[in-house]
């Protein structure tokens, strides 16, 4: 596309790291406000905003829907629409929109590097993204239209200071819509974690980071600077599991999205999710899950509808 440039770097329409996986798509903005920021409606931010097919991201995005027909589904949930809507998609996730019609609405999508000012923005947008799907009251749907429409606004006009009013209005955003998850609302304020709790956060942001190859306790305990003893102690307390059965889930919640949403072998799935051998890979995820990898497969991957899978953040870490 002339006039645009594509962040991080790569193809503009997305890549394919190997056959029969899922497309990878990175931030494309025009110039000449290069930011990796982009924001506008369906039509303007164009046809990939809507894609009917299973790809990821490597950046966030952050959909309002205002109108249309048809559904979404993000991993393994399928969610009907009935604006207004507000979507929160964080890098990695797998979506499409599936037989959508007159689809209306904004949609905004930034990477990490946007959030320096607001580093815990990203935790919180991946909280968000656990949850992924908001249905709005008429109170709540009014000041979203205000907020978007001000981001919109600023991003068009690209005056003086528009990076940081950008910025500004993106957390208020962010950290608005995180009141909107009752029960699991943030009662912890302005305040900064506490040490054990913002460990077991981190861990948690660890298993979703899109194409984190850390599938050992102890692989994880060394990216976070701590000892393996500790780590089981923290999360189990946050959590109520241990980091143990928080990776197997994991494990197991990626292989579902590969076998559902790509014609990867079963082999290259378990590779995927670090196993060497598909045979150990087949019986893990039976005992997981009471089914073959291929039965799953065949079965659809039982997708829900309107609700999401149990989380692996059910149990939020609380200070």
């Amino acid at each position: 596309m002339r006039g645009t440039t594509v962040l991080p770097g790569g193809r503009a329409n997305g890549s394919e790291p190997e056959r029969g996986g899922l497309p990878i798509h990175r931030l494309e903005v025009p110039r000449p406000n290069a930011l990796p920021f982009a924001i506008g409606s369906f039509d303007t931010i164009g046809p990939m905003s809507r894609a009917s097919f299973p790809h990821r991201h490597t950046f966030h995005e952050i959909v309002y829907v205002t109108g249309g027909t048809g559904s979404h589904v993000v991993d393994l949930s399928r969610f009907t629409l009935r604006p207004p809507h507000l979507c929160f998609l964080a890098p990695g996730q797998v979506h499409y929109w599936d037989q959508v019609r007159d689809l209306e609405g904004c949609v905004i999508l930034f990477t990490d590097d946007f959030l320096l000012d607001n580093p815990r923005d990203q935790e919180t947008l991946r909280r968000l993204g656990r949850r992924s799907w908001l249905q709005l009251s008429e109170d709540e749907s009014a000041w979203v239209h205000r907020l978007v429409a001000d981001l919109d606004h600023e991003y068009r006009t690209g005056a003086e200071g528009f990076q940081g009013v950008l910025q500004a209005l993106l957390h208020v955003l962010v950290v608005r819509a995180a009141r909107l998850l009752a029960p699991e609302r943030d009662a912890r304020g302005g305040a900064a974690p506490a040490r054990p709790a913002a460990v077991a956060a981190d861990f948690l942001a660890l298993l979703d980071t899109a194409g984190t190859p850390l599938w050992s306790v102890r692989e994880c305990a060394a990216r976070l600077g701590v000892s393996v003893s500790y780590l089981n102690e923290v999360v189990k307390t946050a959590m109520g599991r241990t980091p143990g059965e928080l990776l197997r889930q994991a494990r197991v919640h990626e292989a579902k999205r590969l076998l559902v949403r790509t014609e990867l072998t079963v082999r290259q799935v378990a590779g995927r999710v670090g196993f060497t051998d598909p045979a150990y890979f087949c019986r893990f995820f039976r005992r997981e899950t009471g089914t073959s990898p291929g039965d799953f497969r065949r079965g659809g991957g039982d997708i829900h509808h309107d609700h999401r899978l149990p989380s692996i953040a059910r149990n939020r870490p609380s200070a």
